[in-house]
């Protein structure tokens, strides 16, 4: 699912799916835009993407869950999977709502899916954010 290349730093942080950990998240996202030579703009979409991704995770979850939040860093873009394992079977991320609108404005790409890294039943927000003004 990833688009990792060779080279691509890998950094991946778990944490309760609670709302209060969220912050943790976002600013790993906004570092790493940073440290990748972002400009401001893109790093506060990105930072507002990955909060949204993790918000709408964290209610389809679980109170005892897992949020799981992978950034790899490629030459040109931060592909980010935020994955929580224990979503019910039933839970799906709605692609109508106003958060997954907001998603696809600030990431250049957003999909979800079940299933990432070995647990199938995962509950999967993929996003990408290209360090340029590519749209």
């Amino acid at each position: 699912m990833s688009l990792a290349e060779p080279g691509a730093a890998v950094v991946e942080i778990r944490i309760s799916a609670r709302p209060a950990l969220i912050p943790t998240v976002r600013a790993v996202a906004s570092d790493l835009a940073g440290r990748a030579d972002y400009d401001l703009d893109a790093i506060s979409d990105l930072r507002m993407a990955v909060d949204e991704a993790c918000a709408t995770l964290v209610a389809l979850s679980p109170e005892d869950s897992l949020l799981s939040c992978k950034f790899v860093i490629g030459k040109e873009l931060i592909e980010v999977i935020v994955s929580t394992p224990d979503a019910p079977p039933e839970a799906t991320v709605s692609t109508e709502s106003f958060g997954w609108r907001v998603l696809q404005t600030l990431a250049d790409e957003v999909s979800t899916a079940r299933g990432v890294d070995g647990e199938p039943d995962a509950l999967v927000i993929r996003l990408i954010k290209h360090s340029g003004a590519v749209r």
